[in-house]
């Protein structure tokens, strides 16, 4: 469960960010689940995409947004900002640019919402340092094989013992340091093991123990994922997730079981994250509940004539 607070409203947002340097890790869905389990919560949430390339995580909440009005549903969706790629000749001046695209809307959030989820290319880039040092959660979704454990760190070939840490892993510590230094907040970084085979495997075992090895050193938590099934990549066009209201009229078709399973997963990993939701977002979401509960049913007799 998400872990609840009666504490005052902060001062500035919780800022969430999806990092890792290589493509394919699941950093957009996983995105998009944190999301809808904190708007399903009550929070107010606003997201951020700095991949303004691939823009995979712009596109998922546009579908999700084109499929509610197209399906006449009502699906929770967050305030969502696209940085635009900076433009021009000399690295300074992009750099300039995009950082003041990316001040401008972290100002615009920070204050009127509860969490900030910031999703970040696969590349190493100013924009994605700059977002790993204002995390106060670091998500590193990672797929559970040795070629993505590499981002890392690296084992021997003979013995898979941890030989080593890796650039992205040494970029993440630099970025926690400086965080410290500016404010002496904590990033509390998250590895995410995603692609999980539901079957025992040497290689889900020894992966499982790098992770353990470098979770020592570095001073991050591991948490199980997703793992590896066809309905997360069906999601995506509708923009849909495994915790909304899953029927025909959202599916176009029955759910599974795969879905019930996929949602089991989602909660599981938003309780592994511990994210401080505050008790004023559940009493939201509460309402919100009992009120879209009643509002289908027809007006009692008594609710219309006064005794």
């Amino acid at each position: 469960m998400l872990m609840q607070t009666d504490v005052g409203r902060p001062a500035s947002a919780h800022v969430i960010v999806l990092g890792n340097e290589k493509g394919g890790s699941g950093k957009s869905t996983t995105a998009m689940h944190v999301a809808v389990a904190l708007l399903q919560a009550g929070q107010r949430v606003a997201t951020i995409d700095l991949d303004s390339r691939q823009k995979s995580f712009t596109h998922y909440i546009d579908n999700r947004r084109d499929w509610a009005e197209r399906a006449r549903i009502k699906l929770d969706v967050p305030m969502h900002y696209c940085v635009a790629r900076g433009d021009g000749l000399r690295v300074d001046e992009i750099e300039a640019q995009e950082f003041a695209a990316f001040a401008e809307a972290v100002s615009a959030v920070e204050n009127s919402h509860d969490f900030v989820i910031v999703d970040t290319p696969g590349t190493d880039s100013y924009l994605m340092r700059l977002a790993h040092s204002m995390a106060d959660t670091l998500i590193t979704p990672l797929n559970d094989s040795f070629l993505d454990f590499d981002v890392l760190g690296t084992v021997d070939a003979t013995t898979f013992e941890l030989t080593g840490v890796s650039h992205y892993a040494e970029m993440v510590r630099e970025a926690r340091r400086q965080r410290r230094l500016v404010d002496g907040g904590l990033v509390d970084w998250v590895v995410v093991r995603n692609r999980l085979s539901s079957l025992g495997s040497r290689n889900k075992r020894l992966v499982g123990q790098g992770v353990d090895q470098l979770a020592q050193q570095l001073g991050f938590r591991a948490a199980d994922g997703f793992a590896e099934r066809v309905i997360y990549r069906e999601f995506f066009p509708r923009g849909l997730t495994a915790l909304d209201e899953l029927n025909e009229d959202t599916l176009g078709q029955r759910p599974s079981l795969s879905h019930v399973t996929a949602r089991d997963e989602v909660k599981a990993l938003i309780e592994a994250l511990k994210l401080p939701v505050d008790a004023r977002g559940r009493r939201r979401a509460a309402a919100r509940a009992e009120w879209l509960a009643a509002a289908d049913k027809p007006l009692e007799t008594h609710d219309l004539l006064a005794e």
